[in-house]
C-alpha cells in the first residue's frame, strides 16, 4: 500500500489554526465555553459556543424537526436553543453550518428570526447546490451562488466570538462543501469524522471523494493533540451505551477505528468505499437536501400555496 500523500506547498490556514488552538491553550480566557444539544431523533448534535466574557454566541448545526411521515415541522429542538441563549444572555452573532447536511433539516432561519445572527456556510455550497439543484430540477428561480446565506466563509479566513478567534478549514470529502470550524482551541468538524471507536464519515454522496476526505482529517489531525474536537453525530459504537460527541486530535490519531496512524491513504480508500458500499441513504436526505442548500429555508410555495419535498426515482 502506498504512503499518505504528502505535500510541500505551506498550508497557511492550518498554521494559522494552530496558533490560534496553542494561544488558547495557554490563555483559558481565549477559550469558548461550549453546550451541546443532542437530538436522538437524528443523532444531531447542535452547540452553542460562546465567550464568556462578552456573551457573544455562535450556534453550530442547528436542528428543524421534521416528522417525514406527516410532512410536518416542528421547533421543539430549536426552543432548547432559545432557552439557553436567553437564560444566560448571550448575544447570537453567527448561525454556522458545518455543510450541506443529507440526515437533517437546518433549524437556523427559525433560531435567526427569534435570536438573530448571520446565517453562514463554506463558500463550497454553490457546487452542492449546483449538483442537487439539478438532481432535484429545481428550476432557474433556484440561485446557486450561495446568496440564501448571509455569509460564505472561506478556508483560513479570520472571525471573532467577542475576544475570542476563529478560523474555518475546508475539509471536503464528505461533501464538496465540509468545514471544519475552529474557535478557541476547540474544533467543530461536522460530519467528517466521528469518535474514535466509530470511525469517519461516509463519501459515496453526489460529490463526495473518500481519498480526499482522507487528507482532509490528516489536515484536522494535524492540529496540536491538545485540540477539542466536537462531532455533528453520534450513533453510539458496539460496545457503548453512552452517546457521546466530544474526543481531540491526540485521541484520534491513536485510537480511530479507521483513520489512526499508520493507516495509509489506500487502505483508507479501500476501506471506505467497501464499507460505503453497504449504507443505505440516510432516511431525510429527501427533504433535507432539499431544504440545506436553501439556507434551511423551504421551497418555495406552488400556486396553492403548500411547499412540496421532490422524490426523483430511481436516481439516488
Amino acid at each position: 500500500m502506498s504512503q499518505p500523500a504528502t505535500s510541500s506547498i505551506p498550508d497557511d490556514a492550518l498554521s494559522a489554526a494552530t496558533e490560534q488552538v496553542r494561544r488558547a491553550a495557554q490563555d483559558k480566557a481565549k477559550r469558548p465555553s461550549i453546550a451541546g444539544f443532542f437530538d436522538e431523533a437524528t443523532n444531531t448534535v447542535t452547540y452553542v459556543a460562546h465567550d464568556p466574557a462578552s456573551g457573544e454566541a455562535a450556534i453550530i448545526d442547528s436542528v428543524l424537526d421534521y416528522d417525514a411521515a406527516a410532512g410536518r415541522t416542528s421547533h421543539g429542538s430549536a426552543e432548547l436553543i432559545v432557552e439557553y441563549v436567553k437564560a444566560n444572555d448571550l448575544t447570537v452573532t453567527w448561525l454556522i453550518e458545518t455543510h450541506a447536511h443529507a440526515d437533517h433539516i437546518s433549524g437556523a432561519p427559525y433560531l435567526q428570526e427569534k435570536l438573530g445572527g448571520k446565517l453562514s456556510i463554506g463558500r463550497e455550497i454553490i457546487q452542492v447546490q449546483d449538483v442537487f439543484g439539478k438532481l432535484f430540477n429545481a428550476g432557474t428561480d433556484f440561485e446557486r451562488d450561495g446568496s440564501q446565506f448571509d455569509h460564505l466563509f472561506t478556508d483560513g479566513e479570520t472571525f471573532k466570538l467577542g475576544e475570542i478567534e476563529g478560523i474555518p478549514l475546508h475539509v471536503p470529502g464528505h461533501t464538496p462543501a465540509d468545514y471544519a470550524f475552529i474557535i478557541g482551541d476547540a474544533a467543530f468538524v461536522g460530519d467528517t469524522i466521528f469518535m474514535p471507536d466509530f470511525g469517519t464519515a461516509r463519501a459515496d454522496f453526489p460529490g463526495g471523494d473518500a481519498r480526499q476526505l482522507y487528507r482532509s482529517i490528516q489536515r484536522l489531525l494535524s492540529l496540536p493533540g491538545e485540540t477539542r474536537l466536537f462531532l455533528c453525530h453520534d450513533y453510539k459504537a458496539p460496545g457503548r451505551d453512552e452517546y457521546a460527541w466530544e474526543t481531540t486530535v491526540r485521541q484520534q490519531r491513536e485510537e480511530n477505528v479507521h483513520v489512526k496512524q499508520g493507516t495509509s491513504e489506500d487502505e483508507f480508500v479501500a476501506m471506505r468505499t467497501q464499507r460505503d458500499s453497504t449504507l443505505s441513504m440516510p432516511e431525510l436526505i429527501m427533504p433535507s437536501v432539499q431544504v440545506n442548500i436553501r439556507g434551511g429555508h423551504l421551497p418555495e410555495p406552488e400556486e396553492n400555496g403548500v411547499s412540496y419535498i421532490k422524490i426523483p426515482v430511481n436516481t439516488l
